[in-house]
């Protein structure tokens, strides 16, 4: 298990705190309760972009216990790794689920294991609220009552792109290369829809798959051709990089982009260069809010990499849940109800990632999405007016 974050995180702590850490007071119903409050979080910790997931919702667990809680009680986060499997994914949930004392979950990171673990958390005569930083599957939205999420569906990043592609850069035909999952045929889907809808031009839309993908004469094809003005990659950053690599190793040099799951690409140098990523999250956005949740970040995680996504999420998610628990105590229904009324009957959840409300769904109701562009190995706005 990798160890709490120490160095630094007190003076974190105090430096960063939402205004719901002064004076969090629980509902009288619950102000005889003592012991901690758990939180379940779970996710593939090994995967480089989920990793950061665990990182986050630590931090904000840290931040409000140096506090002193939420009413003198303190969090504690029950961390399960789902392995990026399925069937582990249900086993985890339902752990999760069964445990008197958790009040929610964050999780899980992809979408595939996030839908795969929901009816578990929607289910029985305790369901209890799954909050997925990460999972963008449009699917997701139809999930049950007590999943939420906080960040866009690939609707919304595949929709970016192609708004970018056609608008931004002035391309006019293009190629997909999709992975064959829930994932790849959202991004894909949302693209080419949008894409057409503003007058360009997809060649040709080829699903891949196997490790490392078949995508060979998928990219002679595209020499052969020469019209292609870029490539939308619908996939993950594995996927990516192998791919990326093939198309330039055959002299293709026209720009890739891609949706979240390819964040990270940048760290393939050169060969990256000029790629074009979609993020919900990116660090160096210039806000009061992201500005000090990175530099509490820097603090508490020395040579780490920024925070991206998934630390952000789950950062926010820690404080959105202490935030409802403040409000109406620990009982799992009445957190999901205050939950589902933030940005209605609630106000809207000032986090780092922006204004949090939810629709009826548990989407977030005004998703933004910005477009980065690989350039000498860090990933920079696209544009100015984002």
């Amino acid at each position: 298990m990798v160890p709490v974050p120490h160095r630094g995180l007190r003076a974190a702590g105090r430096a960063l705190l939402p205004a719901l850490c002064s004076g969090l007071i629980l509902a009288g119903a619950c102000a005889q309760e003592t012991g901690p409050i758990k939180i379940g979080v779970s996710a593939n910790f090994a995967d480089v972009n989920m990793a950061p997931m665990l990182d986050g919702a630590r931090l904000a667990v840290a931040e409000i216990n140096a506090k002193g809680g939420i009413n003198g009680r303190l969090l504690e986060l029950v961390e399960r790794d789902d392995r990026e499997d399925p069937d582990s994914a249900v086993v985890v949930a339902t752990e999760l689920y069964h445990d008197p004392g958790i009040v929610a979950v964050l999780g899980n990171g992809f979408s595939g294991l996030t839908l795969a673990a929901a009816p578990v958390y929607n289910g029985g005569d305790n369901p209890v609220v799954q909050i997925s930083p990460t999972a963008s599957a449009p699917a997701v939205s139809q999930a049950g009552p007590y999943t939420f999420r906080m960040c866009p569906s690939d609707l919304a990043h595949g929709g970016a792109l192609a708004r970018w592609a056609r608008d931004g850069l002035g391309f006019q035909r293009g190629v997909v290369l999709y992975g064959n999952d829930d994932y790849g045929r959202g991004v894909r889907q949302s693209f080419m829809t949008e894409f057409a809808a503003i007058d360009g031009q997809i060649l040709t839309a080829d699903p891949y798959l196997g490790s490392p993908p078949e995508v060979g004469p998928y990219l002679d094809r595209i020499v052969r051709s020469g019209r292609a003005e870029f490539i939308l990659l619908a996939g993950y950053l594995d996927e990516a990089e192998y791919i990326l690599a093939e198309a330039r190793s055959r002299g293709i040099t026209i720009p890739f982009m891609g949706g979240d799951g390819i964040e990270r690409i940048e760290r393939q140098g050169a060969l990256a260069e000029g790629t074009y990523v979609t993020a919900a999250y990116m660090s160096l956005i210039d806000t009061p809010r992201n500005n000090q949740f990175v530099e509490s970040w820097a603090v508490a995680y020395p040579g780490q990499a920024p925070p991206n996504l998934s630390a952000a999420g789950a950062y926010d998610a820690v404080y959105l849940v202490s935030q409802a628990i403040a409000e109406v105590g620990t009982d799992r229904t009445a957190i999901r109800d205050a939950i589902a009324a933030v940005g209605t009957t609630r106000p809207a959840f000032q986090g780092v990632l922006g204004t949090i409300g939810f629709d009826a769904n548990g989407d977030v109701t005004a998703p933004v999405v910005y477009v980065g562009v690989v350039r000498n190995g860090v990933v920079e706005l696209a544009g100015e007016n984002q």
